[in-house]
């Protein structure tokens, strides 16, 4: 396994982080022992990485994390633990309740990393008023660090200048070959400003991973039932991309998983994959995903294919509100 250092800290961090959304209705893992099994081998495969949510099954992902930490003899100070708080939850009251009730499920006294899960739109929250609430976290050890996820540069820059003590350490966003908007803005940001980020959906939601084809995309019931990538409108630009992963996978005798994961670390010293796996298996073809490179002219085949994707993510509504 890989390390490298979260944001501007000292806390060594593995360049393949675990995601814990699987463990929803979400995605279908509800099964705690299956998921114990998964944590257990992500931890003896070196990663010390975890990131769960308060929404993830309803408490259920950051519950299951918690509880198998506990079975399985993983000391508190050998992981980094990230877990996030919905917009909802932003106000005095809440933002105490949440992160209280959230490190009982999780069975500990303190989170590493604890981030807003996106931005207060609908309840209108000042930013200056949640910012200082949540640096108090921080100043009670509740959390060490503070994160953002899903915010743009603009309300990020404001947060942080609502913080006295504190600052932002990490940031989370999807970032995967097929959607690169976080290329524009956010990367180069969090690179000036030494901000660790984790990719969320860093194989799209599984269009990368070559299981799909045009000709075989079956109708999803989980989660991705209306994933924009998965429209065969989309996934036509999507699979030559998948093709020419599969090709440089076999050169390099790795799974397609592994090189679009691989690719993402060499992008960039700041960014961090958080995928999801739902068995034993999975987890160690995620952990294959680094001690390794890619040859500059494989990065940049892959760059160049990926920069000529242009999803629409209206494909959806227009097909069934047709004029």
């Amino acid at each position: 396994m890989e390390y490298t250092y979260l944001g501007k800290t000292k806390e060594k961090i593995s360049r393949i982080g675990l995601g814990g959304w699987q463990f929803s209705e979400a995605w279908g893992l509800t099964d705690y022992e299956k998921a114990k099994t998964v944590i257990g081998e992500a931890y003896r495969q070196g990663i010390n990485f975890f990131d769960t949510a308060m929404v993830y099954g309803n408490g259920r992902s950051e519950s299951f994390l918690g509880r198998a930490m506990k079975e399985l003899g993983i000391k508190r100070d050998e992981v980094i633990i990230t877990t996030k708080i919905p917009a909802e939850f932003l106000n005095p009251i809440d933002i105490h309740k949440a992160i209280e009730h959230s490190l009982k499920l999780l069975g500990t006294s303190y989170v590493d990393g604890l981030l807003v899960h996106w931005p207060p739109g609908w309840h209108n929250y000042p930013t200056r008023v949640y910012a200082r609430e949540l640096e108090k976290l921080v100043n009670a050890g509740l959390v060490r660090y503070l994160g953002l996820s899903n915010y743009p540069v603009e309300l990020v820059e404001s947060f942080r200048s609502s913080l006295a003590r504190s600052d932002i350490e990490i940031f989370q966003y999807r970032y995967n070959l097929a959607e690169r908007w976080a290329d524009v803005e956010i990367v180069p940001y969090a690179e000036k400003h030494s901000i660790t980020m984790q990719a969320w959906s860093p194989i799209a939601k599984g269009a990368l991973t070559g299981k799909y084809t045009p000709e075989n995309l079956p109708k999803f019931t989980d989660v991705r039932s209306r994933e924009a990538v998965f429209h065969p409108e989309n996934f036509k630009d999507v699979w030559g991309l998948v093709q020419l992963i599969n090709k440089i996978a076999a050169k390099y005798s790795k799974s397609p998983v592994q090189v679009a994961l691989n690719w993402l670390v060499s992008s960039s010293p700041v960014v961090v994959p958080i995928p999801g796996a739902k068995s034993p298996e999975q987890v160690q073809e995620l952990a294959g995903s680094v001690g390794w490179r890619l040859s500059h002219e494989d990065w940049q085949q892959i760059d160049e294919a990926s920069r000529k994707i242009q999803l629409s993510y209206s494909v959806y509504y227009l097909e069934s509100n047709p004029i």
